[in-house]
């Protein structure tokens, strides 16, 4: 049984896998401390190491990197815990009798499948199971670590998913039985909570983030090898790896591997400033790239799985993607910034305010928006009831418009913008064929009959079917209105007409250049 998953980038591939461990691989746990760490005296071959911990530099370059972090370590390990997850697993077939198992699956293959002995025993010595599928447990063992006293924790979802039974062992070798508090796929954050005691070591949240180049640190049981301890930097944030909808991973280069997953990363305070959850590999072990889901975000989700056990998040009702150069030339933009809505549902909170598709989302609550992930995290953050005030981009002029959220519904899709290849050059012609969408029952607008394969349109990913309801900026219901959309953007010296298209049901805008 594996854990792993592969996301693939917008123009290569690049293997992302979560790092947890099955049977015999171990996920990472990592240590905290109840606050901030007082550092104790040091020896004076320690200066440098004083003076980090402090926030203060001394004289040379060479200065800048810690002596040791073993004050550090021995402050926060003993928060950390392995979590040991029993996972039960069917097989893919019936096995022996009445099933499509090989004679070396029977306990006496010498032997006619269907002698005494054989049904007796059956397979693996269960007694003839007659035909039904045996159950099997696995076991995956994870890493988390506790954030207050009474047994509270913290983990991935990916480690717990699917638990039949979770337990925990601590430092100190002891081993309690833990139950899942609440889960969030959306984040892959899991809270999970030990009973029997009110003093466990714990660690608190940063509620900073840290800044790229600081120094972290990670403990926790890569590939079952526990107590292990590895540091380096942050080498990035708000990471986009295609996990899911609200991604704004740390990315550091402390070594983690399979076997990390649920565990912390540290500031060199001892405050948590990520949780473990995945890493970039070719080969499936460190190569200095992993993700860690930022403590704010961990934060703000186990205040709501400790309260209800399950997140709520703001909803509006709109399907977005990226404002991309081309698009921000057709909208009118000076910068290809915020989020362009491609889709309004009738009944949503962005409809009965008023909000359209073509709109330009730049910023919520007076706060900048700079990419469509943003504004995805700012609604999302939002509680139902709450009202947000949008500042939109349309027909070339600014509005504000004032949104009621809405709770997010459990049965909503989420819109993933679709990737764009601002590189591609503009060819002579779009490169569509088209018709009036109710002459081959596509109901309104403009239907796309073929693409040429070496047309721009057929670079931006137009393909036969779908529909234009919109060019720059009109609605068009005849191919004339789309050729004439395209002659007034041509006219006005837009780079690219802006289609809006539709495709199974789902919006979306497309640039379409044109020669220059």
């Amino acid at each position: 049984m594996s854990t792993h998953s592969t996301v693939p980038a917008a123009s290569r591939r690049r293997r992302l896998t979560l790092v947890s461990g099955v049977a015999a691989l171990a996920l990472m746990a990592f240590a905290g401390f109840e606050a901030g760490i007082a550092v104790p005296s040091l020896p004076a071959h320690a200066e440098t190491t004083q003076a980090l911990l402090q926030g203060s530099a001394i004289g040379s370059p060479a200065a800048l990197a810690p002596v040791s972090f073993a004050d550090l370590v021995e402050k926060v390990k003993p928060a950390v815990i392995s979590v040991k997850v029993k996972i039960l697993e069917q097989d893919a077939q019936p096995m022996a009798f009445g099933g499509s198992g090989g004679d070396d699956e029977l306990p006496f293959p010498n032997l006619p499948r269907n002698h005494p002995l054989n049904r007796l025993f059956g397979p693996f010595g269960q007694g003839g199971s007659g035909g039904q599928t045996p159950k099997r447990f696995g076991e995956a063992l994870g890493s988390g670590f506790f954030i207050s006293a009474d047994g509270y924790a913290v983990t991935n979802n990916h480690v717990v998913d699917k638990a039949k039974t979770v337990s925990i062992t601590t430092d100190d070798g002891k081993t309690y039985t833990a139950k899942v508090v609440g889960t969030d796929p959306k984040t892959d954050v899991a809270l999970i909570k030990v009973d029997g005691r009110s003093d466990f070591p714990f660690v608190k949240l940063a509620s900073a983030s840290p800044r790229i180049g600081d120094w972290v640190l990670a403990v926790g049981n890569p590939f079952g090898l526990g107590g292990t301890v590895t540091a380096g930097i942050v080498s990035a944030r708000g990471r986009d790896i295609g996990a899911g909808p609200y991604d704004d991973f740390l990315q550091i280069d402390a070594p983690v591997n399979r076997g990390n997953s649920g565990g912390p990363t540290f500031d060199l305070s001892g405050n948590v400033v990520g949780v473990n959850t995945a890493i970039y590999s070719p080969s499936g072990g460190s190569v200095g790239i992993a993700f860690a889901i930022p403590s704010q975000t961990v934060q703000s989700v186990v205040d709501q799985l400790k309260a209800s056990g399950t997140v709520t998040r703001g909803y509006i009702g709109v399907q977005i993607q990226p404002v991309t150069a081309d698009l921000a030339d057709g909208l009118s933009l000076k910068e290809a910034k915020g989020a362009l809505v491609a889709n309004v549902e009738g009944d949503s909170p962005a409809g009965k305010a008023g909000l359209k598709a073509g709109d330009a989302i730049l910023a919520v609550n007076g706060h900048d928006i700079a990419d469509a992930k943003e504004l995805s995290r700012d609604i999302a953050a939002l509680k139902p009831g709450d009202k947000a005030s949008l500042s939109v981009w349309r027909d070339g002029e600014a509005k504000s418009i004032e949104v009621t959220i809405a709770k997010f519904p459990t049965t909503e899709k989420v819109a993933k913008a679709s990737p764009s290849d601002d590189s591609v050059e503009s060819g002579s012609k779009l490169g569509l064929s088209l018709a009036p969408a109710s002459e081959v029952g596509k109901g309104k607008g403009v239907a796309i009959v073929r693409v040429d394969p070496e047309s721009p349109a057929a670079e931006r990913g137009l393909q036969p079917g779908d529909v234009i309801t919109n060019a720059a900026g009109k609605t068009v219901s005849t191919p004339e209105d789309v050729k004439k959309a395209v002659a007034d953007a041509k006219r006005e010296g837009r780079k690219a007409v802006l289609l809006r298209v539709e495709r199974e049901g789902n919006s979306q805008y497309v640039a379409v250049p044109f020669a220059g």
